[in-house]
Parts: C-alpha cells; sequence; structure tokens
C-alpha cells in the first residue's frame, strides 16, 4: 500500500463511503420501482409516491452526511466532521488519539472529553490503523508548540 506523502492530507473512510453509495442506489431504485408499480393500479395513489420520495430524500440525505465525514488536519489543527456535528480543535487541545471501544477514533482532548473521528474508522483494516498512525504523528508533532 502506497503512503501518502502529504501528512495534512483529509482523512475519510472507504467502507462507510462504498456502503452508503450502494444503499442509496438501492433505495432509489427501489422507489422508481414502487412508483411504477403504483402507476400501474387503476387508481394511482401520489400522496404514497409523494411520501415513499419523502421518506427515500431523507434516508438518502442523512446516508451523504454520513459518507461525508471526514477530519482535515492543517497545521493550525483539525476540524472533524461527523454525522451531526463539525468540531475545530487545535493542536494542543488533543491529548491523544486512539481507538477505543468504538469502531472509529477517540480523541483524548485535554479538557478532559473525548471526540470520535468517525473518519478514521477499523472497518477499513490496515487502511484505518495507518490513519490513526498518521493522525498519532501529527499531534506528536504538535505537542511542543508550532511545528510548522
Amino acid at each position: 500500500m502506497a503512503t501518502d506523502p502529504d501528512p495534512y492530507a483529509p482523512f475519510r473512510p472507504r467502507a462507510t463511503r462504498i456502503a452508503c453509495l450502494v444503499i442509496v442506489v438501492w433505495l432509489v431504485a427501489g422507489l422508481v420501482v414502487f412508483v411504477v408499480v403504483l402507476n400501474r393500479l387503476d387508481e394511482p395513489r401520489v400522496p404514497d409516491q409523494v411520501a415513499a420520495a419523502v421518506i427515500v430524500a431523507l434516508v438518502c440525505a442523512f446516508l451523504a452526511r454520513q459518507a461525508g465525514v471526514r477530519a482535515v488536519p492543517d497545521p493550525d489543527g483539525l476540524t472533524v466532521r461527523n454525522v451531526i456535528l463539525t468540531h475545530r480543535l487545535d493542536w494542543a487541545e488533543i491529548v491523544s488519539v486512539r481507538f477505543g471501544e468504538r469502531d472509529w477514533v477517540q480523541l483524548d482532548l485535554a479538557d478532559g472529553r473525548t471526540l470520535a473521528v468517525m473518519a478514521i474508522q477499523r472497518v477499513d483494516g490496515e487502511r484505518g490503523r495507518a490513519a490513526a498512525g498518521r493522525l498519532a504523528s501529527l499531534v506528536a508533532a504538535h505537542e511542543g508548540g508550532d511545528a510548522r
């Protein structure tokens, strides 16, 4: 596996993005079949079609948000975009990087809190472990202050 020469390259999950894309394709295909079947009835039910389309759109929006999780490092800190919230951290706020009991990396923060980084996931196997190592290296490189 080739290593990324840019230590500040964004972190993104691979398996989750693929799974979300596959599910979106299935949902849209299922919606099309549903609409076609309903339109073949003697009395097509437009409200049912609209309701199904709204549900599929909401689920697809959630899946798009899930597929869009990322962590973007830069010389000043780390921006973590999880499914719901986005956090901006200075390097000094991050004490350690670890795979906890969860399926994604957790950051131990200086104020005692932990923050999930859903962009680095155990399901990605060696790629996920390498990403966790790269993030830990970035945190260590910035421990002593400005590491530009």
